[in-house]
Order: C-alpha cells, then structure tokens, then sequence
C-alpha cells in the first residue's frame, strides 16, 4: 500500500497521500446503541439474543509476570475478533457501550483493563511501548492467531505502539479513533487545564490524584441522587432520539448504512434507559477502583515529549484513523503531524466534528476496523 493517507469526505471516502492527514472520530461513550446496523458476512448458526452486556465483563488472567490483566467480552460470541483499548481514564467497561453493535455485526468485543485501571495489577515504571507484551499474553490466552486493534481516545497511543511491535502476521487492522495526540506536534497547542494537569502528574503527582480521585468520587454521589437519574434518564432518551433523527437524515442523504443484510438470529435488542444509565453508573468510577496511581502516571505518559518510539518506525500498513476537525481536547493539526509523521497513515477527517460528536460515527468505524484485513488486498 503507498504511503499516509488524508480522506476529508464526511469520513465514508479514504485516500492515500504521502505524509498528510488524518481522520479520527470523537466519540462521548454514551452507552448508548441506536446506530444503524451495518453487516458482516458470517453466517454461523443461530444464536440466542444476549439480554445483557455486562454477563462476561470482569475475567482475568494472570500474565507471565504474575500480574493480573483484566478484560471484558462483549459482542457475537462467535464473531471477529477486535481488542478494544479503552479511553482515560476508564476501563473495559467502556466497550460495554458497544455490545449490541458487536453482536450485531458478529464482532466478538475484548476489551483489556490497562494496569492500573479497573482489575489489572498496577504497573510501576510502565511504557506505552510495554503494552503489547501483554495484548500478545491475552491473545495467546484466548486462543487468537489474528486479531485488530481499536484504540479510543487516550487507547490510541497503544493501538499505535501493537502496529509497532505485534508480529504483523498476527494483525489484520490497527485503529485509532480520536485518538490522544502526541505533545511533541506541540504543546501549546493543548488546552491549558491539560497543560496544567500534565505539569502536576510531573511536579505534584499525590495532588493530582487527590484531586482526580475527589472528582470522580463526587461525580459518582451526584449520580446517585434520584433527580440526577431522572435528568440522566431524560437526556439518554433525548441522544436517542437525535440519533434516530440523524440516521434518517443520513439514509435520506447518502442511502443505507447497511453493508450486509442483518441475520434475525445477529438483531439484539437495545438496552432500556434504565439499562443505559446502570452501565455509565457501574463505569463511571471503575478507572479509579484500585485509586489515582494509574490515572496519575497515565497522564504523564501520554502527555510526555515522546512515547517511547519513532513513529517513522511503525511499518504496519495501514494504520488507519479518525478525527474530528473541531476536536479540541485533541486538537486535530496534531493528528495530521502524527499521520504525517507515519508511513502507512490513513486518516478519516470528521468534518466539524468535535471530540463528543463522534459517537455518531462509531457504529461504522468499528465494523470497518474489525471486518478489515491488511493481509488482503496488499500491504
């Protein structure tokens, strides 16, 4: 395949160019599945339609080094695999978001806890480089001999470092969606409460995790109290419904989202608005379960001058990637320097959208990540 690629066409189109820009999609992780069913091609035997998303959500396993990964499967049981690198500072339950999505298109879900974040064991000293030691230990576990990645958000340096490491034999697509940027395209360009908070991971790391920890912990009382679950109601059935309005709109503009007809046996029920707001409840704080140490030392890796590696050393082709232009919690000129900076870059440029208008495109990208397969068509 030739060298990075820019596609500025509400994100459908991709195209290849020598060292330009990128596209990532921003999305809010709503909990929400109101997307259009796209398609996958399977057609295996029936299976029952799952009533909850949250039934193999807390497993784990032990990594050669004695730690404890943990990790969450949602989706098709017997579906395409993809690995799910969730945002920060979350955890696995994030992916739960996209259960009926998965299951849906026969996209079998692996979302990995970070160390640090939710049930995996603390990590002292980590890199983003070391990631892929342990993505490598849970596909050996799991018995997969080729598996894509999706990096959301603050997953995306991690996505991009498994392009970098993993045996490309055993990767059919590298996805970043949103994706962190790397401050070395400058920091000035980060808003200053990020600037600020990095310079305290730094300088004041037992301040800024009191402070995360303060933060989520009144969040989560907040969201405890019965008016705060009538307004998160109200406003779960309010995104529902401009979901549903927009995908009208968006058949009416440009046709069917639908790649592939819909087995009756794949159609899932969506979740209630109560079942919604238990899942952004129950992940809201599960970042923060062990406490602020993986929040705290997260944010000075991804905030650092560098990640640990060059990115003109990554080789895998393609890596593919979308972003909103109007992004500014990851403003979108650092991702062109990053997909400038990449052999193999394809970047989707979202236009006018932002970092929480993503969702919208979410349903599409994770089909086309884990339906992709760099060992066709060449690489």
């Amino acid at each position: 395949m030739s060298p990075s690629t820019i596609s500025k066409i509400p994100f459908q189109t991709t195209l290849r160019v020598p060292s330009t820009k990128t596209q990532s999609i921003r999305l809010p992780i709503r909990t929400l599945s109101t997307f259009t069913p796209l398609s996958s091609q399977s057609q295996s035997q029936p299976e029952p339609k799952p009533n909850s998303a949250t039934s193999h959500d807390s497993e784990t396993l032990t990594l050669p080094s004695g730690r404890t990964l943990g990790y969450g499967i949602f989706g098709h049981p017997h579906g395409r695999p993809l690995l799910y690198f969730h945002g920060f500072p979350t955890s696995r339950l994030e992916a739960a978001a996209f259960h009926e999505i998965a299951h849906r298109h026969r996209i079998r879900l692996f979302a990995l806890d970070r160390p640090g974040f939710g049930i995996s064991t603390f990590q002292p000293h980590r890199r983003i480089v070391d990631w892929p030691d342990d993505v490598l230990a849970f596909a050996d576990h799991v018995g997969l001999d080729r598996f894509a990645v999706m990096g959301l958000s603050g997953g995306g340096p991690y996505a991009l470092a498994c392009a970098l490491k993993v045996p490309r034999e055993r990767l059919s697509a590298v996805g970043i969606v949103m994706g962190a940027p790397p401050w070395e395209a400058g920091r000035e360009k980060m808003s200053l409460l990020r600037r600020v908070t990095a310079q305290t991971a730094v300088y004041a790391p037992p301040l800024l995790g009191a402070f995360g920890s303060t933060i989520v912990g009144l969040g989560n009382w907040a969201c405890s109290l019965e008016g705060a679950k009538r307004r998160i109601d109200v406003w779960i059935e309010s995104e529902t419904q401009k979901e549903v309005e927009r995908r009208k709109a968006r058949e009416k503009e440009t046709g069917t989202m639908h790649v592939r007809r819909i087995l009756p046996e794949d159609e899932v029920d969506d979740p209630s608005v109560e079942e919604c707001r238990e899942r952004m409840m129950r992940s809201s704080g599960e970042g923060f379960a062990q406490g602020s140490q993986a929040f705290v030392h997260e944010t000075r890796l991804l905030s650092a001058p560098d990640w640990g590696f060059r990115f003109e050393d990554v080789k895998y082709d393609p890596v593919l990637m979308w972003h909103g232009t109007k992004d500014v919690s990851a403003p979108f000129s650092m991702m062109q320097y990053l997909a400038r900076r990449l052999p193999h870059a394809v970047l989707h440029e979202c236009e006018g959208d932002t970092h929480f208008t993503m969702d919208r495109h979410l349903e599409r990208i994770i089909v086309d990540i884990a339906l992709h397969d760099a060992g066709k068509g060449g690489n």
